[in-house]
């Protein structure tokens, strides 16, 4: 096939793979050993199409409406935008050196980026795509930075301390920081706000933080190198990845016990789960793959091979 038509035929793969969309929500895992974004369609549990992206791709996130994709890109120091149409770039914002994870405020105006080598957390306008505020971190190099499901918020945890700072956002600044496990990384917030789950990676803990009194309520042993946190729709269960054993925890969140642990693969990292909180899609960085499991079931039921390195996982 000649070149022009190859492209072309391309385009319009992705294009009738985009266009499916609006029947399953699509699952993008950002690749940050292959310079990519793998777009796996969830009914399917298939890759569809790859989005080619700057280097070392990290951080993943999606706007509200679906048509525009965040991606950190270390190297360029920058959080592109891209066209989810059409996989095209289609701005770039300039946020420190080496940014992190990316999330979306509650009300879609706002991302969140942790900066890990300037010890800040730029918050992004999703509009004029501007650095709106720099707050600076007590801990050293943040790597996530989540909203409180009221948007009030941010909860940021750092690695190379054992604290977990409270940023509030009308202030622009650190209110309070509190003690946790050693190196903390992926947080997620109970649906009604009143707890917020704290991987603790050094310690292999799960910190379980009362949000109203800002402290915490009970440590949970986990796993080796615990890293990634994914909250249910419902929030009945919170997992919980563990990167030095190949699995990821199911924690009950009516008794804070860990109930289910399910082999995924070579270094599980980050995750995300569908809206109806029937599949988990898990990022195995070491393995090239994104597990997917079943919540139901309880299982793993699928291994969808991707780019090198899968870091991240954002579904809308």
């Amino acid at each position: 096939m000649k070149p022009a038509r190859l492209a072309l035929a391309l385009a319009s793969t992705f294009f009738l793979a985009q266009g499916a969309a609006w029947s399953a929500p699509f699952a993008y895992a950002s690749n940050e050993g292959s310079n990519n974004v793998s777009v796996i369609d969830t009914a399917t549990d298939r890759v569809v199409s790859t989005i080619a992206t700057g280097t070392k791709p990290r951080g993943i996130a999606l706007s509200h409406d679906g048509k525009r994709l965040f991606v950190s890109e270390q190297d360029s120091n920058a959080v592109a935008v891209y066209d989810t149409s059409d996989g095209k770039r289609v701005g770039q914002v300039p946020v420190g050196h080496s940014p992190e994870a990316i999330y979306v405020s509650p009300d879609g105006g706002s991302l969140s980026v942790a900066v890990e080598e300037d010890n800040t957390v730029a918050i992004v306008d999703t509009g004029s795509l501007t650095v709106k505020k720099r707050v600076k971190t007590r801990g050293k190099n943040p790597e996530h930075a989540v909203w409180s499901p009221d948007g009030r918020t941010l909860y940021a945890s750092a690695e190379d301390t054992d604290g977990m700072d409270i940023i509030d956002i009308a202030s622009g600044e650190v209110v309070k920081s509190i003690t946790v496990g050693q190196r903390p990384r992926g947080i997620g917030f109970l649906p009604d706000g009143s707890r917020a789950y704290v991987a603790a990676e050094a310690a292999g803990l799960v910190d379980v933080i009362d949000t109203a009194k800002q402290e915490v309520l009970e440590k949970l042993p986990a796993s080796l190198r615990t890293n990634g946190i994914t909250v249910e729709p419902d929030g009945k269960r919170v997992f919980a990845s563990s990167g030095g054993k190949g699995t990821v925890q199911v924690i009950d969140t009516a008794t804070n016990r860990i109930v289910a642990e399910i082999p995924v693969g070579e270094r599980p990292w980050n995750m995300a789960i569908t809206p109806d909180g029937a599949k988990l899609y898990i990022a195995c960085g070491r393995s090239g793959t994104v597990a997917v499991i079943d919540t139901a079931r309880l299982a793993k039921v699928a291994d969808i091979p991707v780019g090198k390195l899968p870091w991240g996982v954002a579904i809308r």
